[in-house]
């Protein structure tokens, strides 16, 4: 496990643009740098780097972090592995934390199997290309279906020889343990002698995303009937085949980019589609596609494109696997090819351009292409055109989402020839569980809140905080709430909006020191109460803390409560406040919420103001004048609310005396507030 030392050294060493550099062209944009986003197709700049902030945004994407989550965004690191990424960038030594015995003999376990595996396709690699068997019969082999050096090179494909413990005897030459070659099924046991597992084999091997060997697949290129012609590693601590693909390590940044995956079943269809130019594209190899395969394409993308032969059998076959790709709420087209093709063989002999545009011509709904398929079986039999439309109506049923199986069942009653309403009642009874279960969670998750008008706090305060308190207000009050009713759109807006403008004041200055305007309650001469202003110094986050307490305020958002009550504690437990220490240790959501407020004005560079002669003023002049103008607006629009209520509490029948006493109080307040900001009156 990397220490904590290193970890801190390794954010307080990267430079963000250092980083983003290597991997986007930028250029200076005033204090910060742009470039064309790395994933999306962009012909204009909405990449933005703050070296100042540390951080980077991407606006056409929503993406956005530190110099970490590029790597994990971008090269699909884990967290450790762009930690060691930038440690070796730096040259920064990896100190390891003392872990359990039993957590080193995992570790230790698993580690051990990389490095044997990646000693495998080295040596496998180095056989095809610079030995007399390896070019005579694997490196012709890969020529002979068309693959470049480049292309053998960038795969590392490889070749085991025919010798029955050639890389057996290698490995353990150079120190690597049986155990490890065993474990990884690269080498088989027996009493007498062990033997390589893959002798005599062309060899493929098999990354994860982020580039580490898990394991093999192997071709024999013999006519031996008793042999696999293809052979994959055996299940193991690192391999486990329903949970990998071939070439996502190759392919990631292309699908994220291009914002689809094509899905093939081969290594060579994944390999002759990259040398024609088309990168984004990965194998299930061989085996049934899993939700677990499935999910790992839907961190890239949402879009799949499953690449067909014209083999009418294999097509019903794999067809199966799209209810699986629809039931993760993933989009799916089917794309086939002529009788006679495959993926790889159709890409061999056709040029790049008229390979995209067969592949856009001929990608299917997957609606339309299992009509097409099925409705031949069918023809002019009742019965089977019954059960092909029931057949079609219950891959609908998988997908989440209620629109789109709409317009999918619309889709499916124009080409079936069959009335909308059968199809509804169908599918109504397909789902009629899934519904239950559904609406039940969305019950517990929106519980109704009640309304306390007679209890709202001093001085107009307004707690968001938890459910069952009395001063929590109705749901149509609270923006960015999945599920909730707005009617009041604008108010809504306006509440999310300073409670947001709150979060911003706090990460931008919230350590900075200000003065501020006290107005304290003093005796006179004539001993008359009256209000005195003074100036007092505090730091801006305290200012905010204590007027927010004093007014028993939380704010309503859960997602800028959360980082509100984070950001306090932060800045009462560390005496400086550094964004990148802070945003290491914050959780995805919280830290995507900080990246995309700190990186709002950003936008502006965007659009050259300077260079149109446009200066805005910046929030720094008057930071102190910032942080009270939004508390009292945020008193104001609370106390605004409080009269809406009681204005609503009044009844013909009642004794309203008390309720308009009220109402002339708070809107006595909301004058003196309107007077402070220097407004007109209005109503949010």
């Amino acid at each position: 496990m990397i220490s904590k030392a290193t970890i801190d050294t390794v954010f307080e060493t990267a430079r963000v643009e250092e980083v983003i550099g290597d991997f986007v062209q930028l250029k200076r944009a005033g204090s910060n740098f742009k470039g064309l986003s790395p994933f999306s197709d962009e012909r204009s700049p909405s990449f933005m780097v703050s070296p100042a902030k540390g951080i980077w945004k991407d606006f056409s994407t929503g993406k956005g972090g530190n110099s970490v989550k590029f790597l994990m965004e971008h090269s699909q690191f884990t967290y450790p592995e762009a930690i060691r990424y930038l440690a070796n960038k730096y040259n920064i030594e990896i100190e390891e934390t003392e872990q359990t015995d039993a957590e080193k003999a995992i570790t230790d376990v698993r580690e051990s199997m990389y490095l044997v595996s990646e000693f495998a396709k080295d040596y496998f690699h180095k056989t095809l290309l610079n030995t007399e068997e390896g070019q005579a019969i694997g490196l012709s082999y890969f020529k002979e279906r068309g693959f470049t050096s480049e292309t053998i090179k960038k795969f590392s494909l490889g070749y085991s020889p025919e010798s029955w413990d050639a890389l057996t005897k290698e490995a353990l030459g150079k120190g690597y343990k049986l155990e490890f070659l065993e474990g990884t099924g690269l080498t088989i046991p027996r009493e007498d002698r062990p033997f390589d597992r893959f002798k005599g084999r062309v060899m493929f091997p098999i990354q994860s995303m982020s580039g580490r060997v898990l394991g093999f697949g192997g071709r024999i290129l013999t006519n031996d009937k008793k042999a696999a012609k293809y052979l994959n590693s055996p299940e193991s601590e690192i391999y486990h085949k329903s949970k990998v693909l071939y070439g996502i390590f190759q392919a990631k940044q292309s699908i994220a980019k291009l914002n689809n995956c094509f899905l093939v079943e081969g290594y060579t269809d994944v390999i002759q589609f990259n040398q024609s130019g088309i990168e984004n594209v990965v194998a299930s190899s061989g085996t049934a596609l899993t939700p677990d395969q499935i999910r790992l394409i839907n961190r890239l993308t949402r879009n799949i494109t499953v690449l067909f032969d014209g083999d009418a059998a294999g097509l019903r076959a794999s067809v199966r696997g799209i209810d699986l790709i629809l039931e993760e709420g993933m989009n799916v087209k089917v794309c086939t090819f002529p009788d006679g093709d495959d993926p790889d063989s159709f890409a061999k002999k056709t040029s790049y351009d008229d390979l995209v545009a067969y592949l856009e011509n001929n990608a299917k709904d997957f609606i339309q292409f299992k009509a097409s398929l099925l409705m031949d079986e069918a023809k002019n039999d009742p019965i089977k055109k019954a059960d092909l439309i029931r057949d079609m109506v219950q891959s609908i049923s998988k997908i989440p989402d209620r629109i789109q199986r709409e317009v999918y069942i619309q889709e499916c009653s124009r080409i079936m020839d069959i009335s909308e309403q059968v199809l509804v009642s169908t599918l109504a009874q397909l789902i009629q569980k899934d519904v239950a279960e559904v609406a039940k969670k969305q019950k517990q998750e929106q519980k109704p809140f009640e309304v306390h008008r007679n209890q709202a706090p001093k001085n107009a305060g307004y707690s968001g905080g938890d459910p069952e308190d009395p001063r929590f207000g109705p749901p149509e009050d609270y923006p960015g709430e999945p599920g909730y009713a707005n009617e009041a759109t604008e108010k809504v807006d306006v509440l999310y909006r300073l409670e947001r403008k709150i979060i911003e004041i706090l990460l931008l200055y919230g350590n900075k020191t200000e003065e501020f305007e006290d107005v304290l309650m003093k005796t006179n001469d004539d001993g008359e109460i009256v209000n005195v202003t003074e100036m007092k110094t505090y730091k801006v986050f305290q200012r905010i803390y204590l007027s927010l307490q004093e007014d028993e305020v939380e704010l309503a958002n859960p997602l800028f409560r959360g980082i509100f009550n984070d950001l306090i504690n932060y800045y009462l437990q560390n005496e400086k406040f550094s964004l990148e220490q802070y945003l290491m240790h914050l959780s995805p959501d919280y830290a995507q919420e900080v990246t995309d407020i700190l990186m709002e004005d950003e936008r502006l560079v965007m659009h050259n103001w300077e260079g149109q002669n446009i200066f805005p003023k910046t929030k720094q002049d008057t930071i102190s004048q910032n942080v009270s103008e939004t508390i009292l607006t945020m008193r104001w629009y609370l106390v605004g609310r409080i009269i809406e209520e009681l204005k609503n509490s009044i009844s013909p029948e009642a004794d309203n005396m008390e309720s308009l006493m009220m109402i002339r109080d708070y809107n006595e307040l909301t004058r003196a507030f309107s007077k402070k900001l220097g407004r007109v009156m209005s109503r949010f």
